[in-house]
């Protein structure tokens, strides 16, 4: 029986209608796996090949609708996600007569309402809007979500491995205790390259043996051309403007500058050009601050825009599977921090069938190109960053321990123990853990006890009582901006935002004239001053083996045909600079710059193995200066052979906790990376830190087999 055949007769009439000449690899695979089977699957396949589809023709006709209750649930990591799979999801259950319904903040409250009164079809949801019902109307998870049959999960990487993706397998595990029968999984994602992963991945939905990957590997042809132009300062250098201009004038184009005050002027830039030479002006900037309905009139130019070209100049917000319709080009503007990422971004171009994906590697420093290189070349070996899961994830439990006694009113000890033993999330933490992170909740006034019952304390109630509760990551204070009436967007507050500064926002350059603190918002007008705008950057974490690909570049004669002649003299420059050190081997051997007064130790190892080593090297009193862009350290009074011989004596010490404690009553904030971290006991805060902003057993694997070359040992 054809997979064709085994769909019901209402979705075999839409793909007719559809006028599909054929399914795609992915869905025939699907149906014909998840028709049959209640197992859960991964469905990985590259952007744009019919993923959705591939998880709904089969659900769609393998579930009974008219039975009470809703059947499906499809979770996202984004609104604008969720906004864009409504419409393809609805159209598919037409033919069925199936309601969809969206659940999130900014979904139509009408819509919601019909659906509490009557319970049924598909809902489409964050986990944020899960965790708020489950805090704030847990009645409506029993009424709405006790009959599930599937739960899709959209973009499921994106979740793997953050304290987002914790929170959310918590939520699938307490869904799951509502839930009259067991519920199936499906996962759909881009960018899961590696087989490695898979146990992550399997042990992410809760059921290794009931969990199966479907993976299509039909290779995709892409053109890549690396472009260097060196930069000076803040801002982008003119000639890589005017030659990405030139190159993508008639084309429709996606633009990822690194940062989100480079996204802004990649956009007005491009368009002044624009303007200067009589081109199109259809040039948009298109990330989290833009406001909501420029951006979904952004999506919305680029899908319907058949006849004319576009430039999209955005963040992650385009990465994800946003349906912008057919890209011919995507640019990247230094180098991403992870392949992950460069392979979303990627897969966004050459979406038809049989079209090769164009990729343009921009840099404008020499590390950057060096490190764009080794995205590049890791990315062609299918190497994709491992995923590090935390076991014993305090943080998360925090939340989930107010979440359950803010949805209960009140619950006894007991009970909540109970609810958390029975949540594979938390199954690595000890019960006496638990109990621990609980008193201490107590004694922070987060919980309080009434009779033989927790409730939310006097100080917990400041913290469940707001909209920010039911997100696990760190949320930047927003201001709104507007000028004239108009909304423009929103700005996070940052000391560098005051009256007289310009800033990027919206594709334009806007002077600020008022800031009001207590509504929040941001009153600007257009500038016209000249005066340059400010930069709002960011950083990210970069994984070993990228940094080891860095070294391996640096010390091979390796050619390179898609580099440009500038970006090839950057590399035989950096070249001739570490043939000093005579390195024959990246896997083990690190330089040791030592000129005159100053030391340079090149450590070319992870960003969290640098912050250890720096944290080490800082208990053993020698001054050092991390620069991780570049995986260096400046080392500063102390001898070249000292340095070595300390580093040649660094042994595991069994102290590391009581170390750590000491680093957080010395610099509290450290413990900011994670937003629930802070109300922990010291000891579980110096844990997370441990596992997640430190890697001491990597940086001690790493210490042992180092061997280090300097440029004046002969």
């Amino acid at each position: 029986m054809t997979a064709f055949d085994q769909l019901s007769e209402p979705i075999r009439k839409y793909i007719r209608d559809k006028k599909w000449d054929s399914l795609r690899p992915i869905q025939e695979a699907a149906i014909q796996r998840i028709i049959p089977t209640d197992n859960n699957y991964i469905l990985i396949s590259r952007t744009a090949s019919g993923k959705t589809e591939a998880a709904f023709l089969p659900i769609l006709s393998k579930v009974n609708f008219k039975e009470a209750g809703v059947k499906v649930l499809y979770i996202s990591p984004l609104i604008a996600l969720i906004n864009d799979q409504f419409l393809r999801v609805e159209s598919l259950c037409e033919y069925l007569d199936v309601t969809v319904t969206k659940w999130h903040g900014e979904a139509s409250k009408g819509a919601k309402d019909k659906l509490i009164k009557a319970p049924e079809g598909i809902v489409l949801i964050t986990p944020e809007s899960l965790e708020a019902m489950f805090a704030n109307k847990p009645y409506n998870i029993h009424h709405l979500f006790s009959h599930l049959e599937y739960i899709v999960i959209d973009e499921i990487h994106s979740f793997l491995g953050s304290d987002r993706g914790t929170h959310l397998q918590s939520l699938l595990n307490r869904l799951q205790r509502v839930n009259v029968k067991k519920f199936s999984i499906v996962g759909l994602s881009a960018t899961v390259s590696d087989a490695n992963q898979y146990a992550e991945l399997k042990d992410f939905l809760g059921d290794q043996g009931c969990t199966k990957i479907i993976r299509d590997t039909t290779p995709k042809p892409i053109n890549v051309i690396f472009k260097y132009f060196s930069g000076a300062g803040n801002e982008l250098p003119l000639p890589l403007l005017k030659d990405l201009y030139a190159r993508t004038r008639d084309s429709k184009v996606l633009i990822f500058p690194n940062e989100r005050g480079k996204v802004e002027e990649v956009a007005v830039k491009l368009k002044q050009i624009s303007e200067r030479v009589g081109g199109h002006k259809n040039y948009f900037s298109h990330h989290s601050s833009v406001d909501r309905e420029v951006r979904e009139y952004v999506e919305f130019f680029a899908k319907n825009s058949t006849l004319e070209n576009f430039c999209i100049s955005c963040t992650s917000t385009l990465e994800l599977g946003i349906d912008i319709g057919n890209v011919d080009e995507v640019v990247q503007i230094d180098a991403t921090h992870s392949i992950a990422s460069l392979i979303q971004r990627v897969g966004r171009s050459g979406r038809r069938e049989g079209k090769a994906s164009n990729l343009f590697l921009y840099a404008t420093g020499k590390w950057s190109l060096l490190q764009s290189l080794a995205c590049w070349l890791l990315y062609k070996e299918h190497y994709i960053e491992p995923i590090s899961v935390n076991k014993k994830p305090y943080d998360v439990l925090v939340h989930q321990l107010l979440s359950i006694v803010k949805g209960t009113s009140g619950i006894s000890l007991p009970r909540l123990l109970r609810e958390i033993a029975a949540n594979k999330t938390f199954s690595n933490v000890k019960g006496e853990e638990i109990e621990d992170v609980i008193i201490h909740l107590t004694n922070i006034e987060f919980l309080e006890k009434l009779g033989n019952e927790l409730i939310i304390g006097i100080e917990g109630e400041k913290v469940v009582n707001t909209k920010d509760f039911y997100t696990l990551f760190e949320t930047a204070v927003f201001f709104k901006v507007s000028g004239n009436g108009m909304k423009i967007g929103e700005l996070p507050l940052s000391p560098q935002i005051r009256k007289g500064e310009n800033i990027y926002l919206s594709a334009k350059i806007w002077s600020i004239i008022d800031i009001d603190y207590k509504t929040k918002k941001i009153e600007v007008v257009p500038a016209i001053d000249g005066k340059k705008p400010m930069f709002l950057g960011d950083a990210a974490d970069t994984a070993y083996k990228i940094r080891e690909k860095m070294l391996e570049i640096i010390t091979s004669r390796e050619e390179y045909d898609f580099l440009d002649k500038t970006g090839y003299e950057i590399i035989e420059i950096l070249r001739k600079d570490f043939s000093v050190f005579d390195i024959n081997d990246s896997t083990t051997e690190r330089a040791l710059l030592n000129s005159n007064e100053n030391i340079t130790f090149y450590s070319f190892t992870s960003s969290a193995v640098n912050r250890t080593l720096r944290f080490i090297l800082d208990r053993q009193g020698i001054e050092n200066m991390l620069n991780d862009h570049e995986s260096s350290f400046e080392i500063e009074n102390c001898t070249a052979s000292e340095f070595v011989a300390v580093l040649k004596n660094i042994e595991q010490s069994s102290d590391i906790n009581a170390m750590l404690m000491k680093l957080l009553e010395d610099r509290p904030g450290i413990i900011d990376f994670s937003k629930w971290g802070k109300y922990l006991p010291l000891k579980y805060q110096a844990e997370l830190l441990k596992e997640k902003y430190f890697d001491f057993e990597s940086c001690y694997t790493y210490l042992r087999k180092l061997k280090i070359r300097e440029n004046n040992s002969h």
